[in-house]
Protein backbone atom coordinates (compact mmCIF):
# COMPACT_ATOMS: atom_id res chain seq x y z
CA UNK A 1 0.00 0.00 0.00
CA UNK A 2 0.66 3.94 -0.22
CA UNK A 3 3.14 4.94 2.68
CA UNK A 4 2.57 8.27 3.56
CA UNK A 5 5.73 9.20 6.06
CA UNK A 6 7.36 12.53 6.50
CA UNK A 7 10.33 12.39 4.16
CA UNK A 8 14.19 11.48 5.01
CA UNK A 9 16.93 13.38 4.20
CA UNK A 10 17.38 11.27 0.67
CA UNK A 11 13.77 11.37 -0.44
CA UNK A 12 13.97 15.60 0.30
CA UNK A 13 17.45 15.47 -1.50
CA UNK A 14 15.46 13.83 -4.54
CA UNK A 15 12.67 16.02 -4.03
CA UNK A 16 14.81 18.84 -4.55
CA UNK A 17 16.65 17.72 -7.46
CA UNK A 18 13.31 17.27 -9.37
CA UNK A 19 11.93 20.48 -8.60
CA UNK A 20 15.39 22.06 -9.67
CA UNK A 21 14.84 20.30 -12.95
CA UNK A 22 11.73 21.09 -13.50
CA UNK A 23 12.42 25.23 -13.10
CA UNK A 24 15.27 25.25 -15.07
CA UNK A 25 14.58 22.64 -17.53
CA UNK A 26 10.51 23.09 -17.15
CA UNK A 27 10.02 22.86 -20.94
CA UNK A 28 11.84 20.01 -21.86
CA UNK A 29 10.11 17.96 -18.55
CA UNK A 30 6.36 18.63 -19.60
CA UNK A 31 7.68 17.57 -23.23
CA UNK A 32 9.07 13.86 -21.90
CA UNK A 33 6.11 13.71 -20.02
CA UNK A 34 3.89 14.33 -23.23
CA UNK A 35 6.34 11.87 -25.18
CA UNK A 36 5.79 9.19 -22.23
CA UNK A 37 2.28 9.18 -21.96
CA UNK A 38 2.12 9.19 -26.15
CA UNK A 39 4.40 6.40 -26.59
CA UNK A 40 2.48 4.25 -23.74
CA UNK A 41 -0.52 5.04 -25.16
CA UNK A 42 0.27 3.74 -28.64
CA UNK A 43 2.66 0.75 -27.62
CA UNK A 44 -0.81 -0.03 -25.29
CA UNK A 45 -3.33 0.22 -28.41
CA UNK A 46 -0.89 -1.25 -31.00
CA UNK A 47 -0.44 -4.35 -28.18
CA UNK A 48 -4.19 -5.13 -27.87
CA UNK A 49 -5.28 -4.48 -31.70
CA UNK A 50 -2.23 -6.96 -32.34
CA UNK A 51 -3.50 -9.37 -30.47
CA UNK A 52 -7.03 -8.87 -31.58
CA UNK A 53 -5.98 -9.36 -35.07
CA UNK A 54 -3.85 -13.21 -34.34
CA UNK A 55 -7.24 -14.05 -32.28
CA UNK A 56 -9.11 -13.63 -34.87
CA UNK A 57 -7.00 -15.39 -37.37
CA UNK A 58 -6.51 -18.20 -34.70
CA UNK A 59 -10.89 -18.36 -35.40
CA UNK A 60 -10.81 -18.04 -38.80
CA UNK A 61 -8.26 -21.16 -38.91
CA UNK A 62 -10.91 -23.68 -36.50
CA UNK A 63 -13.43 -22.82 -38.93
CA UNK A 64 -11.90 -24.59 -41.95
CA UNK A 65 -8.94 -27.03 -39.93
CA UNK A 66 -9.94 -29.27 -36.71
CA UNK A 67 -8.85 -28.00 -33.49
CA UNK A 68 -6.33 -30.68 -32.36
CA UNK A 69 -4.30 -29.49 -35.39
CA UNK A 70 -4.55 -25.25 -35.18
CA UNK A 71 -4.77 -25.18 -31.39
CA UNK A 72 -1.16 -27.14 -30.74
CA UNK A 73 0.34 -26.12 -34.17
CA UNK A 74 -0.93 -22.04 -33.45
CA UNK A 75 0.77 -22.26 -29.43
CA UNK A 76 3.85 -24.24 -30.24
CA UNK A 77 4.74 -21.46 -33.15
CA UNK A 78 3.38 -18.67 -31.11
CA UNK A 79 6.34 -19.96 -28.33
CA UNK A 80 9.06 -20.34 -31.01
CA UNK A 81 8.67 -17.72 -32.84
CA UNK A 82 8.36 -15.00 -29.16
CA UNK A 83 11.29 -16.98 -28.00
CA UNK A 84 12.90 -16.28 -30.58
CA UNK A 85 12.69 -12.71 -30.82
CA UNK A 86 13.47 -12.67 -26.90
CA UNK A 87 16.67 -14.70 -26.00
CA UNK A 88 18.02 -13.08 -29.40
CA UNK A 89 17.37 -9.15 -29.11
CA UNK A 90 16.31 -8.88 -25.41
CA UNK A 91 16.20 -11.42 -22.82
CA UNK A 92 15.04 -8.13 -20.54
CA UNK A 93 11.60 -8.35 -22.43
CA UNK A 94 10.88 -12.06 -21.08
CA UNK A 95 7.99 -12.29 -18.61
CA UNK A 96 4.68 -9.77 -17.56
CA UNK A 97 7.57 -7.01 -17.12
CA UNK A 98 6.18 -5.58 -13.84
CA UNK A 99 8.61 -7.11 -11.79
CA UNK A 100 11.38 -5.58 -13.71
CA UNK A 101 9.63 -2.45 -13.62
CA UNK A 102 10.47 -2.90 -9.86
CA UNK A 103 13.75 -4.08 -10.02
CA UNK A 104 14.69 -0.82 -11.72
CA UNK A 105 12.95 1.77 -8.76
CA UNK A 106 14.63 -0.46 -6.94
CA UNK A 107 18.40 0.26 -8.23
CA UNK A 108 18.86 -3.12 -9.67
CA UNK A 109 21.04 -3.33 -13.00
CA UNK A 110 17.54 -4.18 -15.31
CA UNK A 111 18.06 -3.56 -19.08
CA UNK A 112 16.02 -0.39 -20.33
CA UNK A 113 14.95 1.58 -23.35
CA UNK A 114 13.37 1.04 -26.65
CA UNK A 115 14.85 -2.22 -27.65
CA UNK A 116 13.11 -3.91 -24.86
CA UNK A 117 10.07 -1.97 -25.11
CA UNK A 118 9.93 -2.65 -29.06
CA UNK A 119 10.80 -6.64 -28.60
CA UNK A 120 7.86 -6.13 -25.84
CA UNK A 121 5.34 -5.67 -27.90
CA UNK A 122 5.81 -8.15 -30.80
CA UNK A 123 6.92 -11.06 -29.01
CA UNK A 124 3.81 -10.23 -26.53
CA UNK A 125 1.51 -9.74 -29.43
CA UNK A 126 2.67 -13.19 -30.95
CA UNK A 127 2.57 -15.26 -27.64
CA UNK A 128 -1.17 -14.21 -26.16
CA UNK A 129 -2.71 -13.93 -29.87
CA UNK A 130 -1.11 -17.60 -30.27
CA UNK A 131 -3.41 -18.81 -27.27
CA UNK A 132 -1.33 -17.73 -24.26
CA UNK A 133 -3.72 -16.86 -21.53
CA UNK A 134 -2.12 -14.06 -20.11
CA UNK A 135 -3.08 -10.15 -20.83
CA UNK A 136 -1.51 -7.07 -22.24
CA UNK A 137 -1.30 -4.75 -18.82
CA UNK A 138 2.34 -6.05 -17.56
CA UNK A 139 4.15 -5.76 -21.40
CA UNK A 140 2.39 -2.23 -21.20
CA UNK A 141 3.52 -1.75 -17.71
CA UNK A 142 7.20 -2.01 -18.85
CA UNK A 143 6.87 -0.57 -22.57
CA UNK A 144 5.27 2.60 -20.77
CA UNK A 145 8.79 2.06 -18.64
CA UNK A 146 10.87 1.59 -21.54
CA UNK A 147 9.70 4.73 -23.41
CA UNK A 148 9.85 6.89 -19.98
CA UNK A 149 13.33 5.66 -19.49
CA UNK A 150 14.22 6.81 -23.04
CA UNK A 151 13.40 9.78 -22.85
CA UNK A 152 14.71 10.83 -19.18
CA UNK A 153 18.29 9.43 -20.75
CA UNK A 154 17.64 12.17 -23.39
CA UNK A 155 16.65 14.78 -21.03
CA UNK A 156 20.15 13.63 -18.98
CA UNK A 157 17.73 13.87 -15.87
CA UNK A 158 18.86 13.17 -12.10
CA UNK A 159 18.41 9.65 -11.36
CA UNK A 160 15.54 10.82 -8.97
CA UNK A 161 13.91 12.18 -11.82
CA UNK A 162 14.61 9.03 -13.52
CA UNK A 163 12.42 6.84 -11.35
CA UNK A 164 9.57 9.09 -11.12
CA UNK A 165 9.44 9.10 -14.89
CA UNK A 166 9.79 5.56 -15.37
CA UNK A 167 7.36 4.72 -12.68
CA UNK A 168 4.89 7.43 -14.35
CA UNK A 169 5.44 5.46 -17.44
CA UNK A 170 4.17 1.97 -16.14
CA UNK A 171 1.14 3.82 -14.79
CA UNK A 172 0.74 4.97 -17.91
CA UNK A 173 0.60 1.80 -19.45
CA UNK A 174 -1.99 0.35 -17.53
CA UNK A 175 -4.04 3.90 -17.80
CA UNK A 176 -3.96 3.34 -21.67
CA UNK A 177 -4.51 -0.78 -21.60
CA UNK A 178 -7.59 -0.68 -19.44
CA UNK A 179 -9.28 3.02 -19.81
CA UNK A 180 -8.43 3.61 -15.96
CA UNK A 181 -6.51 6.61 -15.15
CA UNK A 182 -6.86 6.75 -11.82
CA UNK A 183 -6.27 3.11 -11.93
CA UNK A 184 -3.04 4.00 -13.65
CA UNK A 185 -1.84 6.71 -11.11
CA UNK A 186 -2.58 4.53 -7.93
CA UNK A 187 -0.73 1.83 -9.31
CA UNK A 188 1.95 3.82 -10.17
CA UNK A 189 2.06 5.09 -6.73
CA UNK A 190 1.20 1.85 -4.33
CA UNK A 191 3.11 -0.36 -6.34
CA UNK A 192 5.90 1.12 -8.21
CA UNK A 193 6.95 3.82 -6.16
CA UNK A 194 5.74 3.44 -3.06
CA UNK A 195 5.48 7.06 -2.41
CA UNK A 196 3.50 9.59 -2.37
CA UNK A 197 5.48 13.01 -2.53
CA UNK A 198 3.73 16.14 -4.08
CA UNK A 199 5.81 16.72 -6.88
CA UNK A 200 5.63 12.89 -7.60
CA UNK A 201 2.11 13.00 -7.40
CA UNK A 202 2.02 15.48 -9.88
CA UNK A 203 4.46 14.11 -12.38
CA UNK A 204 2.58 10.70 -12.23
CA UNK A 205 -0.84 12.71 -12.40
CA UNK A 206 0.21 14.32 -15.81
CA UNK A 207 1.24 11.73 -17.56
CA UNK A 208 -1.52 8.63 -16.64
CA UNK A 209 -4.28 11.07 -17.23
CA UNK A 210 -2.28 12.57 -20.78
CA UNK A 211 -1.59 8.49 -22.13
CA UNK A 212 -5.57 7.95 -21.02
CA UNK A 213 -6.57 10.90 -22.92
CA UNK A 214 -3.91 9.68 -26.29
CA UNK A 215 -5.83 6.42 -26.04
CA UNK A 216 -9.19 7.96 -26.56
CA UNK A 217 -7.53 10.03 -29.40
CA UNK A 218 -5.93 6.76 -30.94
CA UNK A 219 -9.31 4.96 -30.75
CA UNK A 220 -11.15 7.40 -32.06
CA UNK A 221 -9.54 7.68 -35.22
CA UNK A 222 -9.51 3.55 -35.87
CA UNK A 223 -6.63 2.36 -33.80
CA UNK A 224 -7.99 0.00 -31.37
CA UNK A 225 -11.73 -1.18 -33.37
CA UNK A 226 -13.20 -2.93 -30.05
CA UNK A 227 -13.00 0.25 -28.04
CA UNK A 228 -15.67 3.13 -27.68
CA UNK A 229 -14.32 5.96 -29.53
CA UNK A 230 -15.64 9.14 -31.36
CA UNK A 231 -18.64 9.91 -32.07
CA UNK A 232 -20.05 13.36 -34.04
CA UNK A 233 -22.41 15.33 -31.55
CA UNK A 234 -21.55 13.39 -28.57
CA UNK A 235 -17.81 13.57 -28.47
CA UNK A 236 -16.10 10.81 -26.89
CA UNK A 237 -17.92 8.12 -25.20
CA UNK A 238 -17.39 6.80 -21.58
CA UNK A 239 -16.09 3.25 -22.23
CA UNK A 240 -18.05 0.86 -20.49
CA UNK A 241 -17.04 -2.76 -20.63
CA UNK A 242 -19.71 -4.24 -18.96
CA UNK A 243 -22.83 -2.80 -17.48
CA UNK A 244 -24.55 -4.21 -14.10
CA UNK A 245 -26.94 -3.49 -12.62
CA UNK A 246 -25.99 -2.57 -8.60
CA UNK A 247 -27.45 -3.26 -5.68
CA UNK A 248 -25.88 -3.60 -2.38
CA UNK A 249 -27.94 -4.32 0.71
CA UNK A 250 -26.21 -4.34 4.49
CA UNK A 251 -26.29 -8.09 4.88
CA UNK A 252 -23.50 -7.61 1.98
CA UNK A 253 -20.79 -6.16 4.02
CA UNK A 254 -20.36 -9.30 6.10
CA UNK A 255 -21.25 -11.69 2.82
CA UNK A 256 -18.30 -9.86 1.08
CA UNK A 257 -15.89 -9.69 3.97
CA UNK A 258 -16.27 -13.52 4.08
CA UNK A 259 -15.57 -13.80 0.50
CA UNK A 260 -12.51 -11.02 0.60
CA UNK A 261 -11.60 -13.89 3.38
CA UNK A 262 -11.69 -16.77 0.75
CA UNK A 263 -9.90 -15.12 -1.93
CA UNK A 264 -7.13 -13.75 -0.65
CA UNK A 265 -6.35 -17.21 0.23
CA UNK A 266 -6.99 -18.86 -3.12
CA UNK A 267 -4.88 -15.60 -4.02
CA UNK A 268 -1.94 -17.11 -2.09
CA UNK A 269 -2.51 -20.67 -3.43
CA UNK A 270 -2.24 -18.72 -6.88
CA UNK A 271 0.83 -16.92 -6.30
CA UNK A 272 2.26 -19.93 -4.82
CA UNK A 273 1.53 -22.28 -7.52
CA UNK A 274 2.83 -19.65 -10.22
CA UNK A 275 5.98 -19.18 -8.45
CA UNK A 276 6.98 -22.82 -8.09
CA UNK A 277 5.95 -23.61 -12.12
CA UNK A 278 8.49 -20.57 -12.66
CA UNK A 279 11.32 -21.82 -10.73
CA UNK A 280 11.12 -25.63 -12.22
CA UNK A 281 11.12 -23.62 -15.40
CA UNK A 282 14.15 -22.29 -14.46
CA UNK A 283 15.86 -25.23 -13.10
CA UNK A 284 14.88 -27.71 -16.32
CA UNK A 285 15.77 -24.43 -18.72
CA UNK A 286 18.10 -22.72 -17.26
CA UNK A 287 18.36 -19.65 -20.27
CA UNK A 288 17.05 -21.76 -23.08
CA UNK A 289 13.74 -19.13 -23.35
CA UNK A 290 12.79 -20.81 -27.32
CA UNK A 291 12.62 -24.38 -25.98
CA UNK A 292 10.77 -23.04 -23.17
CA UNK A 293 7.90 -21.13 -24.45
CA UNK A 294 7.49 -23.39 -27.23
CA UNK A 295 7.09 -26.48 -25.01
CA UNK A 296 4.53 -24.48 -23.33
CA UNK A 297 2.68 -23.33 -26.10
CA UNK A 298 2.30 -26.76 -27.27
CA UNK A 299 1.20 -27.93 -24.06
CA UNK A 300 -1.44 -25.13 -23.54
CA UNK A 301 -2.56 -26.14 -27.17
CA UNK A 302 -3.26 -30.10 -26.56
CA UNK A 303 -5.18 -28.72 -23.41
CA UNK A 304 -7.42 -26.01 -25.18
CA UNK A 305 -7.53 -28.75 -28.18
CA UNK A 306 -9.30 -31.14 -25.84
CA UNK A 307 -11.57 -28.66 -23.50
CA UNK A 308 -14.59 -26.76 -24.84
CA UNK A 309 -13.91 -23.93 -27.18
CA UNK A 310 -15.57 -21.25 -24.49
CA UNK A 311 -12.27 -21.87 -22.34
CA UNK A 312 -9.82 -20.57 -25.80
CA UNK A 313 -10.23 -16.78 -24.75
CA UNK A 314 -9.91 -14.87 -21.52
CA UNK A 315 -12.06 -12.20 -22.68
CA UNK A 316 -14.47 -14.63 -23.72
CA UNK A 317 -14.64 -16.55 -20.47
CA UNK A 318 -15.28 -12.88 -18.73
CA UNK A 319 -18.09 -12.38 -20.73
CA UNK A 320 -19.29 -15.96 -19.91
CA UNK A 321 -18.69 -14.38 -16.22
CA UNK A 322 -20.04 -11.38 -16.20
CA UNK A 323 -23.21 -12.03 -17.66
CA UNK A 324 -23.99 -14.43 -15.43
CA UNK A 325 -24.48 -17.45 -18.74
CA UNK A 326 -22.90 -20.01 -16.66
CA UNK A 327 -23.90 -22.60 -13.81
CA UNK A 328 -21.29 -23.11 -10.01
CA UNK A 329 -20.04 -25.97 -11.74
CA UNK A 330 -18.85 -23.93 -14.98
CA UNK A 331 -17.71 -21.18 -12.99
CA UNK A 332 -15.72 -23.44 -10.88
CA UNK A 333 -14.75 -25.21 -13.89
CA UNK A 334 -13.51 -21.77 -15.54
CA UNK A 335 -11.18 -21.45 -12.40
CA UNK A 336 -9.48 -24.36 -12.92
CA UNK A 337 -8.68 -24.62 -16.22
CA UNK A 338 -7.50 -21.06 -15.87
CA UNK A 339 -6.07 -20.94 -12.61
CA UNK A 340 -3.71 -24.27 -14.52
CA UNK A 341 -3.41 -22.78 -17.91
CA UNK A 342 -2.32 -19.02 -16.50
CA UNK A 343 0.50 -20.36 -14.28
CA UNK A 344 1.97 -22.21 -16.70
CA UNK A 345 1.59 -19.57 -19.09
CA UNK A 346 3.19 -16.97 -16.86
CA UNK A 347 6.11 -19.33 -15.90
CA UNK A 348 7.01 -20.02 -19.37
CA UNK A 349 8.62 -16.69 -19.85
CA UNK A 350 5.58 -15.42 -21.58
CA UNK A 351 5.50 -11.75 -22.53
CA UNK A 352 1.92 -11.57 -20.77
CA UNK A 353 0.18 -9.69 -17.90
CA UNK A 354 -1.16 -11.32 -14.64
CA UNK A 355 -3.99 -8.69 -14.39
CA UNK A 356 -6.47 -10.25 -16.46
CA UNK A 357 -6.20 -13.57 -15.82
CA UNK A 358 -6.06 -12.60 -12.09
CA UNK A 359 -9.58 -10.30 -12.79
CA UNK A 360 -11.10 -13.23 -14.32
CA UNK A 361 -10.55 -16.06 -11.73
CA UNK A 362 -11.90 -13.79 -9.30
CA UNK A 363 -14.78 -13.40 -11.05
CA UNK A 364 -15.71 -17.23 -11.23
CA UNK A 365 -14.83 -17.24 -7.54
CA UNK A 366 -17.27 -14.00 -7.26
CA UNK A 367 -19.94 -15.42 -9.52
CA UNK A 368 -19.74 -18.94 -7.82
CA UNK A 369 -19.94 -17.59 -4.42
CA UNK A 370 -22.87 -15.92 -5.83
CA UNK A 371 -24.72 -18.78 -7.05
CA UNK A 372 -23.91 -20.23 -3.76
CA UNK A 373 -25.42 -17.59 -1.34
CA UNK A 374 -28.31 -17.31 -3.55
CA UNK A 375 -29.46 -20.92 -3.17
CA UNK A 376 -28.74 -20.82 0.65
CA UNK A 377 -30.11 -17.87 2.03
CA UNK A 378 -32.38 -16.38 -1.12
CA UNK A 379 -30.64 -13.25 -1.42
CA UNK A 380 -29.45 -12.40 -5.05
CA UNK A 381 -26.19 -10.61 -4.70
CA UNK A 382 -25.06 -8.17 -8.07
CA UNK A 383 -21.33 -7.32 -7.02
CA UNK A 384 -19.89 -10.48 -5.91
CA UNK A 385 -18.33 -11.01 -9.90
CA UNK A 386 -16.72 -8.10 -9.81
CA UNK A 387 -15.59 -7.94 -6.00
CA UNK A 388 -13.95 -11.07 -6.70
CA UNK A 389 -12.05 -9.69 -9.63
CA UNK A 390 -10.77 -6.80 -7.41
CA UNK A 391 -9.75 -9.23 -4.62
CA UNK A 392 -8.46 -11.81 -6.16
CA UNK A 393 -5.98 -8.95 -7.91
CA UNK A 394 -5.53 -7.21 -4.52
CA UNK A 395 -4.43 -10.42 -2.91
CA UNK A 396 -1.96 -11.37 -5.62
CA UNK A 397 -0.69 -8.13 -5.72
CA UNK A 398 -0.52 -6.28 -2.24
CA UNK A 399 -2.38 -3.02 -4.02
CA UNK A 400 -6.25 -3.00 -2.51
CA UNK A 401 -6.46 0.47 -4.29
CA UNK A 402 -5.21 -0.06 -7.49
CA UNK A 403 -6.92 -3.23 -7.80
CA UNK A 404 -10.34 -1.55 -6.59
CA UNK A 405 -10.26 0.97 -9.47
CA UNK A 406 -8.73 -1.54 -12.60
CA UNK A 407 -12.05 -3.59 -11.60
CA UNK A 408 -14.28 -0.20 -11.30
CA UNK A 409 -13.08 0.79 -14.55
CA UNK A 410 -15.27 -2.12 -15.94
CA UNK A 411 -18.23 -0.74 -15.33
CA UNK A 412 -17.32 3.04 -14.59
CA UNK A 413 -20.14 2.86 -11.90
CA UNK A 414 -19.57 4.58 -8.83
CA UNK A 415 -21.84 2.06 -6.86
CA UNK A 416 -19.29 -0.79 -6.89
CA UNK A 417 -16.79 1.15 -5.61
CA UNK A 418 -17.92 0.24 -1.82
CA UNK A 419 -18.34 -3.29 -2.52
CA UNK A 420 -15.06 -3.46 -3.93
CA UNK A 421 -13.40 -1.74 -1.34
CA UNK A 422 -14.71 -4.24 1.83
CA UNK A 423 -13.72 -7.63 -0.43
CA UNK A 424 -9.84 -6.25 -1.59
CA UNK A 425 -9.31 -4.84 1.76
CA UNK A 426 -10.25 -7.96 3.41
CA UNK A 427 -8.45 -10.04 0.78
CA UNK A 428 -5.47 -7.97 1.12
CA UNK A 429 -5.25 -7.69 4.62
CA UNK A 430 -5.56 -12.34 4.86
CA UNK A 431 -3.24 -12.36 1.71
CA UNK A 432 -0.49 -10.36 3.64
CA UNK A 433 -0.50 -12.47 6.76
CA UNK A 434 -0.09 -15.59 5.02
CA UNK A 435 2.78 -13.72 3.09
CA UNK A 436 3.69 -10.09 3.14
CA UNK A 437 5.02 -9.90 -0.45
CA UNK A 438 3.43 -9.50 -3.69
CA UNK A 439 3.89 -11.98 -6.55
CA UNK A 440 6.04 -9.52 -8.33
CA UNK A 441 8.10 -9.05 -5.14
CA UNK A 442 9.06 -12.56 -4.86
CA UNK A 443 9.90 -13.13 -8.73
CA UNK A 444 12.41 -10.06 -8.40
CA UNK A 445 13.97 -12.41 -5.80
CA UNK A 446 13.18 -15.72 -7.99
CA UNK A 447 15.50 -13.91 -10.38
CA UNK A 448 17.83 -13.32 -8.26
CA UNK A 449 18.31 -16.40 -6.81
CA UNK A 450 17.01 -16.82 -3.20
CA UNK A 451 12.82 -17.06 -3.20
CA UNK A 452 11.47 -14.95 0.18
CA UNK A 453 9.58 -17.85 1.89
Amino acid sequence: MIKIKNPNPIQKKSSESIKKLLQTKWLTVILALILTGLGAALTGILFKTGIHTLENYRSNLLRYLPRWLVLPLLGGLGGLISGSLIQNFAPAAKGAGVSHIIAFLRHKPVPMGLRVGIVKLFAGIIAIGSGFPLGPEGPAVQMGGSVAWKMAKWLKSPIAFRRVIVAAGGGAGIAAIFSAPIGGFIYAIEELLNSARPIVLLLVVVTTFWADSCADILQAIGLDQKAGGFINNLGFQLERTYTPVIKFFPIDFFYLIVLGILIGLLAEIYCKYVLKMQIIGNKWFKNRTIQRMSLSGLMLGIMYSIIPENFHNIEGLQKIIVNENSSFTMAISIFLVLFFSSGLAAASGAPGGLFYPMLTLGGALGLASGIGIEGLTGHVPTTYIFAGMGGFVAGCSRTPLTAMFLAFALTKNLLILKPLLITCIASFLTARILNEHSIYERQIQIEEGELIK
